[in-house]
């Protein structure tokens, strides 16, 4: 793909490849789980090797994305705080998604939306991580009635958060111009000046 040079740098590789080994760990966590979640996915444990491969590597699987959130959430955690311009563009929403987003709240470098996306991906992962030591049974011994808890809210919140990122990755593909941000790290003046003129302006001083 030929790119402007003028095109404003969105993401580092680092930033990049961060994403990538979440998002990729994500789609081999909701595969395995929703295989142990209901015998119709079971088949989905072939995949790892096995049903016995697939209830090993899954908890794994859960500290390598936590971890990597946790990369995302203390590097980004500062840019997604809520602010006034936040609220009124979550008001207007709707024009947004009616495709009428030229007079919408000027932005920073995460609307409003991308904000709530962040946050509640964050409470879920915690929510998924307590929940996945809890019944992470061959290393720790918790009570019946914690493992159980745990069970449910495990499920509870992987089944949110899969809603969640299928939201992201439509949200992604629907806003033209934002998945070459997550591919090569840039995005269009163009591109930065309708959908964030807030860090348009910080980026290019203008």
């Amino acid at each position: 793909m030929i790119r402007d040079p003028k095109d404003l740098q969105r993401y580092s590789a680092k930033e990049r490849s961060n994403h990538w080994v979440v998002g990729i760990s994500f789609i081999l966590l909701a595969l395995s789980g929703l295989a142990f979640f209901h015998p119709a996915f079971f088949p989905l444990t072939q995949l790892f090797g096995g049903p016995v491969w697939a209830r090993i590597i899954h908890p794994f699987l859960g500290v390598l994305m936590a971890l990597s959130f946790l990369g995302l959430y203390v590097k980004f955690k500062h840019l997604n705080k809520m602010t006034p311009a936040d609220h009124e563009w979550l008001k207007k929403a709707k024009n947004m998604v009616d495709g009428n987003d030229h007079d919408m709240p000027e932005q920073g470098k995460y609307n409003g939306g991308q904000k709530v996306m962040f946050w509640a991906l964050a409470v879920c992962m915690l929510l998924m991580t307590v929940s996945g030591i809890l019944i992470w049974r061959a290393y720790f011994g918790f009570d019946v009635t914690l493992v159980r808890l745990g069970a449910v809210v495990h499920a509870a919140a992987g089944a949110v958060m899969i809603g969640l990122i299928m939201v992201h990755v439509y949200a992604a593909i629907w806003v033209k111009g934002t998945i070459r941000a997550m591919w090569y790290g840039t995005v269009t003046r163009a591109w930065a000046k309708q959908h964030h003129r807030g860090w348009y302006r910080q980026v290019t001083g203008k």
